[in-house]
């Protein structure tokens, strides 16, 4: 990373014998370790580079990584924080691990890194610059919900996450399509969890468009490669088992170290303009994608409530949801 010197993502450390005298590590995570009071820990999800007594070795640099081990090793530190030079670069290397689904803790300079490959902050820019998104290819693709449906799929040059559009019913001019941004849920989506609402929420929204498609219109749901609110699936696993502690949604992710809400809409917004589509009804009950989108030239003609039943696993979740995230539930 420029202007860091060689910055070595804990969790995919390899070399036992690592060693190290700092550790760059977020503020939501400086906060567990009791540096919230000083002054360089001070503002949410920035990163912060603390130092110990003793320098960190590998096994003690993965216990301050990872909040779930906090049970098994409660005693760590002391620790201090201390000014960041390159602040920059340490903002773009939390957002890279972020993106990479790992733990924002890095290992700084260690002994016996390995190889190092650079990277910029300019990098970063480029990687999330929707504009590059492009249609890959398009196909038919009949399914239970409406036989004549069309699957469109998205990808940019540099990264291999596939986007997708269902398009259920035919896209022609006039009314508004109903539009569903539905984020990848393996949990909910694939196994039937329990613990979100994202399964029924995918099936109802479906149903809604083949209804839409059987009256003259259409709908269109954008099904974005972002699992756990765009953390990925093993943080996104990290979280339950804090929630298993006790603590919310929002604040398990705190915790980790990973921002609440890490959506990319932007590119969902860029999705519906490479499909042609300007003016949309939008399924949801999240008020931060009726902004998103339309701070990024999509008009809002509607915003269709999409409220499913809770369940005993999911009430907490779905409570949180409202009374923390803002979203538009009963």
């Amino acid at each position: 990373m420029e202007g860091a010197g060689i910055l070595l993502p804990i969790e995919t450390a390899m070399a036992r014998e690592a060693t190290c005298g700092h550790l760059l590590i977020s503020a939501a995570r400086a906060t567990t370790l009791k540096l919230a009071n000083q002054r360089d820990a001070a503002v949410p999800h920035a990163p912060v580079m603390i130092r110990g007594a003793e320098p960190f070795d590998l096994d003690l640099a993965v216990a301050v990584a990872d909040p779930a081990l906090d049970l098994a090793n409660p005693l760590k530190g002391p620790f201090k924080a201390e000014p960041i030079a390159w602040q920059e670069a340490a903002e773009a290397a939390m957002e890279l691990a972020r993106i990479a689904g790992i733990l924002p803790a890095f290992m700084i300079a260690p002994d016996h890194a390995g190889e190092a490959q650079p990277v910029s902050p300019g990098d970063l820019a480029q990687w999330s610059d929707p504009d590059r998104l492009r249609i890959a290819t398009r196909a038919k693709l009949p399914v239970t919900a409406d036989d004549d449906s069309e699957l469109v799929v998205f990808r940019k040059p540099d990264d291999m996450r596939e986007h997708c559009a269902l398009v259920i019913g035919r896209q022609m001019g006039g009314k508004a399509p109903l539009v569903r941004l539905h984020s990848e849920c393996l949990t909910g989506d694939i196994l039937g969890s329990l613990k979100c609402d994202c399964g029924p929420q995918l099936d109802a929204a479906l149903a809604a468009m083949a209804e839409e498609a059987a009256q003259g219109g259409y709908g269109v749901l954008l099904y974005m490669r972002q699992e756990g609110r765009g953390i990925g699936l093993i943080n996104k696993m990290r979280a339950y088992r804090l929630q298993d502690q006790g603590f919310d949604t929002i604040e398990a992710n705190e915790r980790l170290g990973l921002p609440d809400e890490a959506r990319d809409f932007a590119t969902a917004a860029r999705m519906l303009d490479l499909l042609g589509i300007g003016e949309i009804r939008l399924l949801t009950n999240n008020t931060k994608k009726v902004v998103a989108l339309e701070t990024h030239g999509i008009s809002i003609r509607e915003r269709v409530a999409h409220e499913l039943p809770s369940n005993p696993h999911n009430r907490r979740y779905l409570a949180t949801k409202r009374d923390r995230a803002g979203h538009l539930l009963t």
